[in-house]
């Protein structure tokens, strides 16, 4: 799209300012057609104008509000598509209706305006209902119409037929024509057809006597570019920026749009003489000829512009010569050293009149790289006059300088091209311009202001990777002061990893760099190399060592950058973040692949991968560090995981080695948390030879202590159930065997004397029949305490069935034998029997004396 000529075939015409008043409120559509233009509205009123823009009459097309419409050309109909009130919730609010402009309603009646003679609801069952973005017409020979409906799935639902007394055939249909941000594409019936790159994002596109019409919206601003396009020559032929444009018709021979703020652009081709004689004054004969022909003009215009092209006497002047006549004028001017002629013939007034590229590589080749550059930069190719000062003059200062006179999207492509060459001469120069390019700033000698951009609309430093890619540490400082600048770049995940890279690296050499430019040589004699500055001013305070005509970064560079990447690491991945700017997984591998082990334990913490934590320390042997982190990442009240410890115990019971004071210190926390039985601490440790019985005896006596205070314990309460069980059974023989007799003279409900009737309990409280009221079979005073005991009964009989929990519970436990035992104790492992034992009822049956 950028190589395309633009020339101005089409002109404004002068028109009202505003549209009709009518229009300003609420306009949802508009159409135009027979002479007039057509507005919906979103309160259902259409509203015609004339030519003037001026109203009409209006009507009532819809109870709701009308989306779509269309003037028909050959018949004086308007088809409209708007919402209605719902008769039924069954059936859509979306209609389709035809209106006779011939046909108004009498006075009197209930509606004014055009007669409706049809009424089609669009959707249906085989049809689904979906939001409509595009309504077009499509009128065949009378009364046939097709109407295609375009649906926000992506679908296109196709109407054909005589729609007016319903005679119709629904279809489905791919997309048609489809306008993207990237580019324009073209569907025919076998598929795809062709495409046109024009970015942005499209508002509107249409067809003007072979004209593509498109509204682009502008990024930058808010405004719109309306663009008419002339494929087939390829070719812009108008091009102007308005405002929000609200609609775009085409109307009385000219192109209507109506912009947001109720302004009206009116635009006209020029006819063919204007056209013309606008090309003759540039000498365009060519494109002159392929516009009456592309235009089917008639053989008098035809032949005339042929004449005009034939008279024109010569040949470069004429635009008659060839390349081979170019090569051959240049030549004899070159071979002469006729410098005035030359002069005359390249830096001419008016366009050149002879191929440019021919031009450019004679005068190149015969040493004239002047004129060369006048004719390259005259005719706006950059990366001819870029390739001449830089390869053949080594002017990296004038091409420095030209590049920053270009604009952004033209800049940006020169530097990738020519990038390499610049940063290995001009480091500091050619960042600059990359800082300005990314940034959008244009003070570069304060690095601590933020920058308040929109870096999405700038040209990401990742694009510019390439030019540094003989010079890491050049790279490396570009990429951290566009991070001190802009804080918020999409680019920022890319930017982070490639720093990381860099930082973790284990040489970063620049093969480019001599002795004495390294050591501040001047072996020219023209004065100090500003390559050394440039080096200095990255930071590297290391040692450089050069080996085989290569720079090395000692031993103090390498653990900057480490510490560097370390930092990198933290900052970009903030505590209050779930995830970091950069590759988490990545980074992992650089640590693992440059022995980065700082960085590896910071990210294993932040991904909460703490056995891969420690087992860093034990890879690397360090005993103390181990420990410490165990102690910070190992306490579950701060989140941390236990069972670090007993990794910890295993490694040392099988490294081989004394490790006394260690394994006692671990022993300590195993203890505090009661991780281990002690037969599993001591069948760990003794797999390590190096380990005596005294590191593990105050840890076994304390444990057998504690066991002997828990087998007390335990006797203890065995002796007080079993005298307590031997009461119950002693008690509940004699509730079978023996009468009891009831002698309270009080009601335990009522305090009152108990009078008859009245209800005694085995429990041995009594009450008046009529202080228990219908609740005569249990106790009131004991029913809550049996309650409690019959819930707890039924929850073991169902956590005995539940046999998922049970072994989960077993497979969680550090000792799964206690919790066999528990449940054996609770007696959860009985098989229970059906119904109630007597045993339940004789605590709580009533015995009634009247």
């Amino acid at each position: 799209m950028y190589q395309w000529r633009k020339f101005q075939y089409f002109e404004e015409k002068p028109t009202g300012s505003y549209v009709a008043e009518e229009l300003k409120e609420n306009v949802e559509c508009c159409s135009s057609g027979r002479g007039r233009m057509v507005a919906g509205s979103g309160d259902g009123m259409v509203h015609v104008l004339d030519r003037g823009l001026k109203l009409n009459f209006n009507f009532q097309a819809h109870s709701t509000s009308v989306r779509f419409i269309q003037q028909l050309k050959q018949r004086n109909m308007l088809v409209t598509v708007g919402e209605d009130e719902a008769t039924s919730p069954q059936l859509s609010a979306m209609s389709l209706k035809v209106f006779d402009l011939d046909k108004m309603e009498p006075e009197g009646s209930s509606t004014t305006g055009p007669t409706c003679i049809q009424i089609l609801r669009i959707f249906t069952n085989q049809f689904p209902e979906a939001k409509i973005t595009s309504f077009l017409v499509f009128e065949e020979a009378p009364p046939i119409l097709t109407i295609s409906i375009g649906l926000e799935t992506g679908h296109i639902y196709c109407i054909r037929g005589d729609v007016a007394r319903e005679r119709i055939v629904r279809t489905k249909l791919q997309e048609l024509v489809i306008g993207r941000t990237e580019a324009i594409y073209f569907y025919e019936v076998d598929g795809r057809g062709p495409c046109w790159a024009f970015e942005g994002e499209k508002r509107f596109l249409g067809w003007f006597r072979g004209y593509l019409l498109s509204v682009i919206a502008d990024q930058r601003t808010d405004r719109n570019i309306f663009t008419i396009y002339d494929l087939k020559n390829r070719l812009i032929a108008y091009s102007l920026s308005v405002g929000v444009v609200s609609h775009m018709l085409c109307e009385w021979g000219n192109i209507v749009l109506l912009t947001s703020d109720h302004k009206v652009f009116c635009i006209g081709e020029k006819d063919m003489e204007g056209k013309l004689d606008m090309l003759y004054k540039k000498n365009l004969y060519t494109i002159a000829i392929n516009l009456v022909q592309s235009q089917q003009a008639d053989a008098a215009a035809t032949a005339e512009v042929l004449r005009k092209y034939a008279t024109w006497k010569k040949l470069h002047e004429k635009g008659l010569a060839s390349k081979d006549h170019t090569t051959l004028l240049l030549n004899c001017y070159t071979k002469l050293k006729d410098v005035a002629k030359l002069d005359e013939f390249i830096k001419g007034e008016g366009e050149h009149r002879f191929d440019v590229e021919t031009a450019v590589k004679v005068c190149r080749a015969a040493g004239y790289h002047e004129h060369a550059m006048y004719v390259a930069k005259k005719a706006g190719k950059h990366e001819w006059y870029l390739k001449i000062l830089l390869e053949d003059l080594g002017s990296y200062d004038e091409a420095l300088e030209y590049i920053s006179s270009l604009e952004s999207i033209q800049a940006a492509v020169t530097v990738k091209e020519y990038g390499k060459i610049l940063v290995e001469h001009k480091s500091d120069e050619t960042i600059a311009i990359l800082m300005k390019l990314c940034s959008g700033d244009d003070d570069l000698a304060t690095d601590s202001t933020s920058v308040n951009l929109f870096p999405g609309k700038l040209p990401s430093p990742m694009d510019f990777v390439n030019v540094f890619i003989d010079h890491p540490l050049y790279l490396m400082n570009f990429l951290e002061r566009y991070i001190s600048k802009v804080k918020d770049s999409p680019a920022h995940v890319e930017i982070h990893n490639t720093l990381l890279e860099l930082y973790l690296s284990d040489d970063l050499c620049t093969s480019s760099l001599s002795k004495s430019n390294v050591q501040g040589v001047d072996t020219s004699g023209r004065g100090p190399n500003k390559n050394v500055s440039s080096l200095s001013n990255i930071g590297n305070k290391g040692k450089r060592i050069i080996e085989n005509g290569q720079v090395h970064m000692g031993t103090d560079e390498r653990t900057e950058r480490l510490n560097k990447g370390l930092a990198l690491l933290k900052s970009a991945w903030p505590s209050h973040e779930d995830h970091p700017c950069y590759d988490v997984d990545l980074a992992v591998v650089l640590c693992e692949m440059y022995q980065f082990k700082q960085g590896r334990l910071f990210l294993y913490e932040k991904m909460k991968l703490y056995k891969e934590v420690i087992s860093c320390y034990m890879q690397d042997s360090d005993h103390e560090g181990l420990i410490a982190c165990c102690k910070r990442l190992g306490d579950s009240s701060r989140g941390g995981d236990p069972s670090l410890w007993e990794d910890v115990l295993k490694y040392f019971g099988e490294l081989g080695e004394d490790c006394s004071k260690e394994v006692k210190e671990v022993l300590v926390y195993i203890e505090r948390d009661d991780l281990l039985p002690p037969i599993i601490v001591l069948q760990i440790l003794a797999k390590n030879p190096c380990l005596t019985l005294s590191v593990v005896k105050d840890y076994v006596a304390r444990k057998l202590e504690q066991e002997s205070k828990l087998v007390e314990e335990d006797r203890k309460s065995i002796d007080k159930y079993q005298e307590e069980t031997a009461a119950m059974r002693k008690e509940v023989q004699e509730l079978r065997t023996n009468a009891r007799i009831f002698q309270l003279s009080k009601c335990t409900g009522c305090t009152f004397t108990l009078d008859l009737p009245a209800v005694h309990f085995m429990c041995m409280h009594s009450f008046h029949q009529r202080c228990l009221g219908d609740n005569e079979k249990e106790c009131p005073v004991c029913a809550p305490q049996n309650k409690t005991l019959l819930e707890m009964k039924r929850s073991l009989e169902q956590n005995a069935k539940d046999h998922d929990r049970f072994f989960q519970l077993v497979r969680n436990s550090n000792d799964g034998f206690s919790v066999i035992a528990n449940y054996f104790g609770r007696g959860v492992m009985n098989k229970t029997k059906d119904g109630n034992s007597s045993s339940n009822r004789s605590n709580t049956g009533p015995s009634i004396g009247f």
